[in-house]
């Protein structure tokens, strides 16, 4: 009877050993599904909207991320980051918040919302506390592409027709880019004169993506920008709408950000 007892305290304790090392080895997975961040929100820029973002979001759905596109209206800095606000209120955890060109500026600020963990910053700009796009469209020269327009008599900046092409999608067809033009969507010109109030890349993680054959902003520019702030740079070949004509390069880089890699 001694014996048996002894079989079965020994068999317990090599059952609670296997048990406990068990966990031990599968508590690094858990850890690497729970840090994995599922939801992301996407910012369009001035001249384009949402769905431009179509590619980098049946990418990121196949892969089960929860994506949202924002359609910010661009009649200023507030109402693009309040349009933005309420769209992160109704994410159900942690986000991960990307912006495009003038979607960057929109970010910066309303990246401070406590559900986002992350940025990215897709040819973006990235101003600091203060700071206004014009400020840093300024620091380098104009491309001859380049094709924004001065306000109109409302107040709205438009891209020019015969540089659209060119200057704001060169890698993407002729015809992608008539309707593109056609059904752009125009920003109040004082909006590129409104100071940050806060810069969420500040306290928390940022991603940036070079599109190093960007004409609507100098590349310069952008690499300056992401330097400053010890941004994660990624440098691809491709027009200032890199997100449509490479969404998978720019979805690598959003996953990465998710994955905090």
């Amino acid at each position: 009877m001694e014996q048996s007892n002894k079989s079965t305290l020994s068999m317990g304790r090599r059952f609670i050993t296997a048990f406990v090392l068990s966990c031990l080895l599968l508590a690094p997975v858990l850890s690497n599904a729970q840090d994995k961040i599922k939801n992301i929100v996407l910012v369009h820029g001035a001249f384009a909207d949402g769905s431009g973002w179509k590619g980098v979001f049946e990418i990121l759905t196949k892969k089960g991320y929860h994506v949202t596109a924002v359609q910010i209206p661009l009649t200023s800095l507030k109402d693009d980051v309040d349009a933005t606000t309420r769209i992160l209120d109704k994410q159900d955890g942690p986000v991960i918040l990307v912006g495009h060109s003038w979607g960057g500026v929109v970010i910066t600020e309303a990246g401070m919302h406590p559900k986002v963990a992350g940025l990215v910053y897709v040819a973006a700009y990235q101003p600091d506390k203060g700071e206004n796009t014009l400020q840093w469209a300024a620091t380098a020269p104009t491309l001859p592409e380049y094709g924004i327009l001065p306000p109109d008599e409302n107040g709205f900046v438009y891209y020019d027709k015969a540089k659209f092409h060119g200057g704001f999608a060169g890698d993407l067809s002729q015809a992608e880019t008539d309707f593109m033009f056609a059904s752009q969507e125009p920003i109040f010109g004082g909006s590129f004169e409104t100071a940050v109030a806060d810069a969420a890349w500040r306290t928390k993680p940022a991603y940036g993506i070079v599109a190093t054959e960007d004409k609507s902003i100098n590349p310069e520019i952008e690499r300056n920008m992401y330097k400053r702030s010890n941004t994660h740079t990624t440098e691809i070949k491709g027009s200032h709408v890199i997100f449509i004509s490479h969404p998978d390069a720019v979805a690598k880089v959003i996953i990465a950000a998710a994955e905090k890699k």
